[in-house]
């Protein structure tokens, strides 16, 4: 199957300018555009949906980047038929020829854009009765700054959402999980669609704060706490604080060594989906005394001589 060959459809070189391409399409809209063709209506329409289409890809410099470096094939395998117009105005240039309501274009969308009559549902679709369908707005990534305890415990947080000149705000409820990069969809709070669709939906990501205790690696927690040097030799049972703030007892067996981890199973952070929670490691530092007293230094020589 024969690529579709972007420049060829305008009749311009691989390295033409925006202006080239701008004009190219302005020519050829006006000769297929359906309202002006005095030729095969249905057979303009089908030309003027492609040139309409490679323009939409050729003005736009990351997607024609991607066309360039993929070709069509791997461009088509990236961007939709409605990826392709997503974000893309036609008004700025078709209201230079006159065209206007009706027709495969027409007025009248949210931002004041034209819109695609989509044929069956795409733009790019067989004959059928014809409806108008236009393109959803832009998704966007709202990045939310949580604590490792509000993660633990599941919160509501209110977020600010900016909606053209105005603010609203709207309470989000984090779940427990809700891990750095981990996302929740608001539907419908995203950009609105230049062609009179349906805004797109926002994406809340959530960014784990720094903790004073805490690490986190996934759902897994890691912290660090001291013994005595003598409980490291001897062993010893020891309190330290879980991240929802409950005293867990851990057992630091005989002969533990400096950075030590030892692990409490089920006590790190709760999966967002499904059940079970992460782990908590807990580093041991041994402490080391700076200097010994004369009966310390008595007992250290006699461990000595025991060979220890």
């Amino acid at each position: 199957m024969a690529e579709t060959d972007y420049y060829k459809i305008l009749g311009v070189e691989k390295n033409a300018t925006d202006e080239e391409i701008k004009k190219a399409y302005r020519k050829l809209a006006m000769k297929y555009h359906p309202d002006h063709s005095k030729g095969d209506k249905k057979e303009a329409e089908e030309k003027f949906k492609k040139i309409s289409e490679a323009y939409a890809v050729l003005k736009d410099k990351e997607k024609r980047k991607q066309y360039d470096t993929y070709g069509a094939n791997g461009f088509h395998e990236r961007y939709s038929q409605e990826d392709i117009f997503r974000g893309f105005d036609f008004s700025d240039i078709l209201k230079e020829f006159g065209f206007g309501g009706g027709g495969f274009f027409s007025g009248g969308g949210r931002g004041g854009g034209a819109r695609f009559s989509f044929d069956g549902g795409s733009p790019f679709g067989g004959a059928g009765s014809r409806q108008k369908a236009a393109v959803k707005g832009e998704d966007v990534v709202y990045e939310l700054p949580v604590t490792i305890q509000e993660v633990v415990s599941g919160t509501t947080k209110a977020v600010s959402l900016r909606h053209g000149g105005g603010t609203e705000t709207v309470n989000v409820k984090i779940p427990k999980g809700m891990v750095s990069g981990k996302k929740i969809r608001l539907a419908g709070k995203g950009q609105p669609s230049p062609y009179g669709g349906p805004a797109g939906d926002m994406y809340i990501q959530a960014k784990l704060v720094k903790d004073p205790v805490f690490d986190v690696d996934g759902y897994d927690l890691y912290m660090t706490t001291s013994v005595k040097l003598t409980d490291a030799l001897k062993g010893t049972r020891i309190t330290v604080a879980g991240v929802d703030g409950k005293d867990l007892n851990l057992r630091v067996p005989p002969g533990t060594r400096h950075k030590s981890k030892l692990r409490l199973a089920g006590q790190g952070i709760p999966h967002m989906r499904g059940t079970g929670r992460g782990d908590l490691y807990v580093e041991i530092h041994v402490e080391m005394p700076s200097k010994l007293t004369d009966k310390q230094k008595q007992l250290v020589e006699a461990l000595a001589e025991t060979g220890l």
